[in-house]
């Protein structure tokens, strides 16, 4: 019998078990990843930003856990020598329209408490010199990091306390009993006083197996990109992002410095045919059938048709993605491009339309389920844990600490 059962491997599942071996150090715990290794799909195809918390509405988990897991992600790549980046990132206005976008977004940023400043296109110039823009928000404490890296730390500090991590160990059925649940896997059966649903772009389903049916879905959107070619790089020094658009929920592409010197451009966002498909040929019925079936995203898809459209454009049009790049820094040009590995990021959404725009989280009998947990969560993937941890029910946690 164990205590607690994670399905996912993932950033947020393993900091997850970090952070329960850190409150109950004699638990039992298994780790179930579907894949061979651990940070496979959203955490291995990160952007590697820290972020600060600025985008985020004051108050939400997304900000609280965005300032908090800087500093905590900080320190931990700190004591264990993962090599990272402090490197402070600029938030562009390319043209006099985009002042009062980039008044509001420096005024949430003060909300959050974040130490930034408002600057000019000559100071800009001097952190960023081949940049567009005529003012600026500089935010010092961004960095970047290696996502993967910081996962399989984790995963190194679970094991060394005895946790069990089981891969290619597919989740197909949970039972919810009154003293434990039940976890099939197609090789094993693990029974456990406690589930924690962490596996990312399928945490609705996972949810839904435990007999949970909350009213979203995961829409998986695809996030491409390019690569600087290498005598280009010298283009950007750390990391350059647009004033985002108020309308649409991603914050167009933007040039980021990754730890090791290649400079991604991206990404472009158009929505996934697979909940994992990297490619644009790539295809799953079952993923596709659920997403075309859903309401929801039909009262998405009309309400951002527009900037829907202009992403597919940009997908099929190197020129436009091109063009989209050259607002922020008018040297790049299509030669200096090459194609980049994309990522999938799991979008909730509700049945209205709405998108799930914080961390959700369900608490169960004998499990949880976190449902949402969108970029910063690599960031805040420590302060998430925590919080997780922190949500077991008390009746649960006096179990253990006997």
């Amino acid at each position: 019998m164990y205590d607690f059962a994670i399905v996912g491997g993932g950033i947020v599942g393993l900091s997850t078990g970090m952070a329960l071996y850190e409150k109950y150090p004699d638990a039992k715990i298994v780790l179930l990843e579907k894949e061979n290794v651990v940070a496979m799909h959203q955490t291995g195809h990160n952007s590697g930003v820290i972020h600060s918390g600025i985008y985020y509405k004051p108050g939400s988990f997304k900000a609280r856990f965005a300032r908090q897991g800087s500093q905590s992600m900080r320190q931990f790549c700190e004591e264990h020598g993962i090599e990272h980046d402090i490197c402070g990132k600029v938030i562009v206005a390319t043209k006099i329209e985009e002042l009062p976008l980039l008044d509001n977004l420096f005024n949430r940023g003060i909300e959050n408490e974040l130490n930034i400043r408002k600057i000019g296109s000559e100071e800009l110039n001097e952190i960023e010199p081949h940049v567009n823009g005529v003012a600026a928000i500089h935010v010092p404490m961004a960095g970047i990091v290696n996502y993967k890296q910081v996962s399989e730390v984790f995963a190194d500090i679970i094991r060394k306390q005895g946790g069990e991590i089981v891969l290619g160990a597919k989740v197909e059925k949970i039972t919810e009993a009154e003293n434990s649940s039940i976890v099939e896997t197609a090789q094993q059966t693990y029974h456990t006083r406690f589930v924690i649903n962490c596996a990312g772009l399928h945490s609705d389903r996972v949810a839904k197996m435990a007999g949970y049916l909350p009213d979203m879905k995961i829409v998986p959107f695809r996030g491409e990109y390019f690569k600087l070619k290498p005598e280009k790089r010298h283009l950007v020094k750390n990391l350059i992002y647009p004033v985002p658009n108020p309308n649409f929920p991603f914050l167009g592409v933007h040039f980021t410095r990754m730890i090791g010197g290649e400079v991604d451009a991206g990404p472009n966002a158009v929505l996934s045919l697979k909940r994992e498909g990297y490619r644009k040929t790539d295809f799953n019925l079952k993923d596709f059938s659920e997403v075309m079936a859903n309401k929801g995203f039909w009262k998405l898809a009309s309400k951002y048709l527009k900037e829907g459209a202009e992403e597919m454009y940009r997908s099929f049009s190197k020129e436009r993605f091109v063009k989209s790049l050259q607002e922020l820094i008018p040297e790049v040009t299509e030669e200096d491009l090459v194609p980049a590995p994309a990522g999938v990021r799991a979008q909730a959404l509700k049945s209205d339309g709405g998108l799930v725009d914080d961390f959700h989280i369900i608490v169960g009998k004998r499990s949880i389920h976190i449902c949402n947990a969108p970029s910063p969560a690599a960031t805040a993937s420590i302060e998430i844990g925590k919080a997780i941890v922190d949500r077991i029910p008390k009746l649960e946690a006096k179990k253990l600490l006997v």
